[in-house]
This record gives structure tokens, C-alpha cells and sequence, in this order.
């Protein structure tokens, strides 16, 4: 038994999560002033996303990527002021950018960020949206922590866009052993 689960049925995809596992819904504030430190625009299904489901943990939590299975521990959440309030602050996405800021960009000279960490993988890894190619609608990439060097990322584009990713995770069989 997986324990209680709600479902979040998106336009095309179904996202089982663990029933009270979101934090707080971010202001839309807050979400205007990550905006604006990060200088980046998050697509509007992200934000919708981020304010049904913010810091969730999935249940549909799988997908496959280059022949390897991922398997996605958490969503990453915005937390503002209130961080210290929660013991899932770790988890914030300001808090997870401070920690490797200098390996998320191969540009240490620009202001603000072009690939930000949404999703933490099982092993260290982070699912991300990478604005590089299109500002507008970012993709979704893997970030690999143990190859990624300062001002070095080392990426993997997994989908063209949000939705897209949110449609490929399924949940994994069980054992009934």
C-alpha cells in the first residue's frame, strides 16, 4: 500500500502525488520575484503547477530517459520567507540553486540563471527547465551532479517542454513478494 494520494489531472496527463505532501501555494509575489532575481519568465502550466503542487512528492515518479529509468523523489517548491518554517526547506528552489549555483551555468559572468532546478532524481541529480535555447518555453533536462564542474553543466534534454514531462512519468509496478 502506497499510502493516500490525490491526482492532479493536467490537460493531457494524470499526476498521482502523496495525499499532504505539498507545502504552502506560493504567492504569486513570490513567484514574480523569483521571476525577476533569476531573470526568467516560468511557462504559466509551471506556475499552475507550482501552486497546486508545490514541493510534492509523486507517485507517478518514473520515467525513462536514454535507456535508464529516473525516478523523481521530490518536486522542488518555493518557500519565500517562510523556509525556516518547514523541515522540507531543503527542498526549496532558491535554497537547491544557492547550493550549486556555479555548476548550473557555464557563464559566470550572467546575471541571473538559464537552467533552474525543479525536481530532485534519486542518486543527486535534478530535473531542470533550461531556458538556453527558447526563453519562452523552456525544456526539460536532467542535470548530473557528479559530472557537472563550475561553470561547467552537464545536461541532458529529456522533453521539449513542462507538459511533455509531466506526461512521460508513470508509476512503478509493485512487488507483491
Amino acid at each position: 500500500m502506497v499510502g493516500p494520494l490525490e491526482e492532479d489531472k493536467g490537460e493531457n496527463c494524470m499526476l498521482k502525488i502523496k495525499l499532504d505532501s505539498c507545502l504552502p501555494k506560493p504567492s504569486d509575489e513570490m513567484i514574480s520575484s523569483t521571476e525577476k532575481f533569476y531573470r526568467i519568465k516560468f511557462p504559466d502550466n509551471y506556475i499552475e503547477f507550482l501552486k497546486k503542487n508545490n514541493g510534492a512528492i509523486p507517485i507517478t515518479n518514473v520515467f525513462e530517459f536514454n535507456n535508464h529509468e529516473y525516478l523523481v523523489e521530490r518536486f522542488l517548491c518555493l518557500l519565500g520567507d517562510g523556509i525556516n518554517d518547514y523541515d522540507e526547506g531543503w527542498a526549496d528552489i532558491e535554497v537547491t540553486i544557492s547550493e550549486i549555483s556555479e555548476r548550473l551555468t557555464d557563464d559566470g559572468k550572467r546575471l541571473g540563471k538559464k537552467i533552474i532546478p525543479i525536481a530532485v532524481l534519486f542518486a543527486g541529480n535534478y530535473v531542470c527547465l533550461d531556458f538556453r535555447e527558447d526563453e519562452m518555453v523552456p525544456s526539460v533536462c536532467i542535470w548530473y551532479h557528479e559530472e557537472s564542474r563550475n561553470f561547467a553543466p552537464v545536461t541532458r534534454k529529456v522533453t521539449d517542454n513542462f507538459e511533455e514531462f509531466l506526461n512521460i512519468l508513470y508509476e512503478p509496478e509493485r512487488s507483491t513478494e
